[in-house]
């Protein structure tokens, strides 16, 4: 399935920013690229349309040799992130070209791909927001217990997909329709209104929609 044109990127953080009518606006500022393009794949040899992209410069020691090799053929450097974006067609990109926050326009909405930050393993309550048992008459250590899972003689089993304790967050999200408030093409920043997945510094993908 194709996708629209995007660029990786580092989080930086979160700040605020005031229009100029003097409302505060809440903003993600996002160091967007540059992403030389290392490798543009099309469906005559490897049966599929799309373009690799690399980010975060890295050195030759902490490569592997066959990733060594790929990067040495592009002749950009070593980078620390690869990643894919299938195009309908991607002949307009050749190996080297370099891509930046100036693919991109202020009020323009993205889509952001990050990876959750890990919580660790939560409760119902945290996780699913469930209410919890009652807090009197009787009820001793099970405040926050999730209660009955399923029913014992049939179906004798608990379903699949029931919302339990377990594993929360440190999973990959994205989040649609987010406005690009502002672009530094001269720093490589874009200013997203509102929180994006991930923690600070966390690897993200900027899309267009």
């Amino acid at each position: 399935m194709a996708e629209k044109l995007g660029i990786l990127g580092r989080k930086l953080g979160m700040t605020r920013i005031f229009t100029a009518d003097g409302s505060a606006v809440a903003v993600t500022v996002i160091q967007a690229g540059p992403c030389p393009v290392i490798q543009v794949k099309n469906l005559e040899t490897d049966g599929y349309n799309a373009v690799q992209i690399a980010f975060g410069a890295d050195k030759e020691k902490h490569m592997t040799k066959p990733l060594a090799g790929h990067f040495n053929k592009a002749g950009k450097g070593f980078f620390r992130s690869l990643s894919e974006i299938r195009l309908e067609d991607p002949s307009g990109y050749a190996v080297g070209d370099e891509l930046d926050a100036a693919i991109f326009q202020a009020g323009e909405f993205v889509k952001i791909t990050g990876q959750s930050i890990g919580k660790g393993t939560a409760g119902v309550m945290k996780r699913w927001n469930f209410r919890g048992a009652c807090a009197s008459h009787g009820a001793e250590k099970v405040h926050r217990n999730a209660g009955s899972i399923g029913n014992n003689t049939e179906p004798a089993k608990v379903w699949k997909g029931k919302k339990m304790a377990g594993h929360m967050g440190d999973r990959q999200v994205t989040v649609k329709s987010i406005q690009i408030v502002a672009i530094r093409p001269e720093d490589n920043v874009i200013l997203v209104k509102g929180p994006v997945p991930g923690p600070k510094n966390g690897l993200v993908m900027v899309r267009k929609q």
